[in-house]
């Protein structure tokens, strides 16, 4: 009995399918790992994650704080803007703190009002006559602001050595406003941000202000002065290039202000000034005036 199950075993072995066992292995461990054209994460990337939002994808984000070039398109096109006052706006120096990422309370609003007095009433059309730009905070004034004007002794300050120092901060000059307006007499609204000001478009920051000021369906203060403009001008302050004949207004509007100015006189005599935008050897164009008229502009490199 013994030989006979021994015999059993040995037909019972012999008769194995040996490759249909193999393919019972799962198809990906039959053959080593190719990772010619793979890039392997450090770290998996979860099941809802999408590629394009990955830090290596191609996006193209807004800078983190207020951009110098973005600060002089909020200062031309925002500051002389009209608009029509949503709310009553207290008077006085303190104005009123508005919080760009928090909604306004109408309390501390009307109780701002009834204790200073309104400086604009609701419905009324109002001009910004000045922004301001510090750290955190972006100052608004409206129809000359509540806080006067300043005097020169106002901008200076001591320094630890005792020598007077200029403040630092950036803002837009009075634009004048409505006749009559006298500075002092209008309202100032703080806006407010968590951190640094954040990179703005004009069309944002009228945006934070709406709350306040509602721009739609009045005239820009630009578009008055601009459709005075002959067409060769005003086509060229559009597209962003300067143009000789150009006065410095033209030109601030149509570029903005230069980095650097120099000013001496020709061999004629005549008082000329260049208006130097950018810094060699990187892309620098010089704008050059004689008298009050652009006479050339050149660029280097070419």
């Amino acid at each position: 009995m013994n030989a006979l199950a021994l015999l059993l075993s040995f037909f019972l072995v012999a008769d194995a399918d040996i490759p249909r066992a193999m393919n019972l292995r799962p198809a990906e461990m039959s053959s080593s790992p190719n990772f010619s054209n793979e890039e392997i994460s450090l770290f998996p990337m979860s099941m809802d994650s999408d590629p394009q939002t990955q830090p290596g994808a191609q996006h193209v984000s807004k800078k983190a704080t207020l951009q110098e070039s973005s600060k002089l398109d909020l200062i031309r096109y925002v500051s002389g803007e009209f608009a029509k006052a949503a709310k009553s706006l207290p008077a006085g120096k303190e104005g009123f703190l508005l919080y760009a990422e928090k909604p306004v309370n109408p309390d501390l609003l009307e109780r701002a009002v009834a204790t200073h007095g309104a400086a604009v009433h609701a419905g009324e059309q109002v001009q910004i006559t000045k922004l301001e730009f510090r750290d955190h905070t972006i100052v608004v004034d409206v129809n000359g602001g509540g806080r006067g004007k300043k005097r020169f002794l106002d901008h200076i300050q001591i320094g630890m050595s005792g020598a007077p120092t200029m403040r630092s901060s950036t803002e837009a000059q009075d634009v004048g406003g409505p006749p009559g307006m006298q500075p002092g007499m209008g309202s100032t609204l703080f806006l407010e941000f968590n951190k640094s000001i954040p990179d703005l478009t004009p069309e944002e920051l009228k945006q934070l202000l709406s709350p306040f000021l509602d721009f739609h369906k009045q005239r820009s203060a630009s578009v008055l002065w601009i459709d005075t403009l002959p067409p060769d001008i005003k086509k060229a302050i559009q597209e962003r290039v300067a143009r000789v004949g150009m006065d410095r207004e033209m030109v601030v509007a149509a570029i903005g202000k230069p980095g650097h100015k120099v000013r001496e006189r020709d061999s004629s005599g005549n008082e000329i000034e260049d208006w130097i935008y950018g810094t060699p050897p990187d892309r620098t164009v010089f704008v050059r005036f004689t008298g009050d008229k652009v006479t050339s502009i050149k660029q280097f490199p070419q």
